[in-house]
Order: structure tokens, then C-alpha cells, then sequence
């Protein structure tokens, strides 16, 4: 847990970005107050904030997208333009990567994820996102796929074009330098 702790200047820094991140982009989570949000990040526990700074420090902008009332948790998604930067090229799962025998990715999504402490955002959730703007209009984004495509080798991933949001399937052992994933954490 040591490592997922930040200093009190990554802390307040991470902060104040995603303070100025939250008052410029209000359509996103209307009728919700700042202070209250950096009050229940404050009094969460470090992993969560350490969370949050990887999927800043990998490109993904969080930004509050929602509140939950029954559990009191307000949730962040990575709005970023396009597919995080910083999680790119990466096949969908460990086992897809474990079958690539060349070429191997870096890493995978579900990885990659697990380690952040975040979830890969599912179908529901990404199209939801596109509510709150243009997402992925040159990038994709691996989406949770359903495990019954999982189990036939597939994975699935959408992106906006045409002013549509399109989910589409490839192996999930293939990759690309424009696609991603985005991430989701209840703090």
C-alpha cells in the first residue's frame, strides 16, 4: 500500500486539477458542489485518491460524472477527448496477451486497469459518457465485453463517428496505437 500513496504536494496538486477540471465542465455533473466531492475524496482512503492520479497521470482527465445516494460515493469516469494516451496499445486481458506469441503489447486493458484500481467502463457506461460530450471521434475504447463473447476469443470496444457511438468486436489479443480504454472509480 506504500507505493499508493501520494505526497502531500502530489495531493494537493492533483486537487486543485481536478477542482478546475470540475467548475469548467459542470454540464457534466449538474447540481453537484465541489466542496462536497473534495470532502469525501479527502476522507476516503489513499488508494482512491492514488487512483485517481493514475488515471490522470495517464491521460484520462477524470471528471464526476454522477453521485450515488444510496451509497454516498460519487462517481469519475475519464472524460478525456480522446482514448487516454497513456493506455493505449494494449491487447483486452491478460489471457489475450499471454496468446500473442509476437509482438506482444506492453500490457493489457483489464491489467492495466486492475492495477489503477479502476473498472473498464462497460457498454452502458461509455454510452452514458457520450451524453456528457464527444468522446473518441479519431480513438476507440475496450469496453467490459460479455464473457460469452470472451470465451470465443472476441473482446469489444466502441468510438463515436458520425455522430453515432458504434460497438464493434475484434480478438481480444489485437491492438492498436489508437485504441484504449477508459476507466471508471466511486470514491
Amino acid at each position: 500500500m506504500a507505493k499508493k500513496k501520494l505526497s502531500s504536494d502530489q495531493n494537493e496538486e492533483l486537487l486543485k486539477t481536478l477542482k478546475a477540471r470540475f467548475e469548467k465542465n459542470m454540464n457534466r455533473h449538474k447540481g453537484l458542489e465541489w466542496d462536497k466531492v473534495q470532502a469525501r475524496i479527502e476522507q476516503g482512503s489513499q488508494g482512491k485518491l492514488w487512483s485517481l492520479n493514475e488515471m490522470e497521470r495517464t491521460g484520462g482527465e477524470p471528471d464526476v460524472i454522477g453521485y450515488d445516494k444510496k451509497t454516498g460515493e460519487y462517481i469519475f469516469y475519464d472524460c478525456s477527448a480522446e482514448s487516454p494516451g497513456g493506455r493505449r496499445s494494449l491487447c483486452y486481458d491478460h489471457e489475450a496477451l499471454e496468446k500473442r506469441k509476437e509482438h506482444k503489447p506492453a500490457d493489457s486493458a483489464i491489467n492495466m486497469a486492475t492495477e489503477m484500481g479502476i473498472e473498464i467502463l462497460t457498454e452502458e457506461q461509455y454510452r452514458e459518457l457520450q451524453k456528457l460530450g464527444k468522446f473518441d471521434m479519431k480513438t476507440s475504447s475496450w469496453v467490459k465485453t460479455p464473457s460469452e463473447i470472451r470465451k470465443l476469443g472476441g473482446a469489444v470496444f466502441c468510438d463515436r463517428r458520425y455522430d453515432t457511438i458504434f460497438l464493434y468486436h475484434n480478438g481480444a489479443d489485437s491492438y492498436y496505437a489508437a485504441r484504449g480504454f477508459r476507466g471508471s472509480l466511486r470514491v
